[in-house]
């Protein structure tokens, strides 16, 4: 019970980080609206399979420190296992293949944000949005591949300890939200999702 309480406080306390409400209620605050970038049907380039945004393509080094749902996280912070901010500045890799959406800096609790649209098939689509980012290394508009370095590791200006706030989502045209819901309408475990998708 002690265990399940200071994991809900610690919850509270991250949320209220992120300019949310409590992480035990719905959160209707919308942090930015972006655009879903279209690409044209006959130049689509379908994903090759999935890897881990960290310690390609297995995650090494790396552990999940809070999983999607844990306190109604809707993504997972990677961390290295090294703890602290040891991991500042270390790389992110490009989940899949992808075309970027969005990248820029919007502030608040997310500081540099990427997404990347990604074609399972021609109809089917998901997209990884990676948050906290330090460095970002592609723009809005570039294609991507699994692997590819799209950006650095950060701590938000040492809002946070340094950590990669990793999302994967269902519906293209969510906006940026707060970062936790109970309502996981739209939003699928990026760790369960990588693990059903290798290559």
């Amino acid at each position: 019970m002690a265990i399940k309480t200071t994991s809900l406080l610690l919850g509270i306390l991250i949320a209220s980080l992120f300019g949310c409400k409590d992480s035990s209620k719905e959160t209707s605050k919308t942090v930015v609206q972006t655009e879903v970038l279209t690409v044209p049907l006959d130049t689509i380039k379908i994903t090759n399979g999935f890897d881990f945004p960290v310690g390609k393509p297995d995650a090494k080094g790396y552990y999940n420190a809070q999983k999607f749902q844990e306190n109604h996280h809707l993504g997972d912070d990677w961390n290295a296992t090294t703890g602290g901010n040891t991991d500042l500045g270390d790389p992110i890799y490009a989940i899949a293949n992808g075309y970027v959406s969005f990248a820029e800096n919007i502030k608040g609790g997310w500081g540099n944000v990427i997404r990347i649209t990604h074609y399972l098939d021609k109809d089917t689509k998901v997209e990884s949005l990676y948050a906290h980012c330090l460095n970002i290394h592609i723009k809005e508009g570039d294609y991507v591949q699994k692997g590819d370095v799209i950006g650095t590791i950060g701590n938000n200006d040492g809002m946070y300890l340094a950590h990669l706030h990793l999302e994967l989502r269902s519906t293209l045209d969510l906006p940026i939200g707060g970062g936790y819901s109970s309502d996981t309408t739209g939003f699928l475990d990026p760790t369960e999702f990588t693990n059903n998708h290798r290559e």
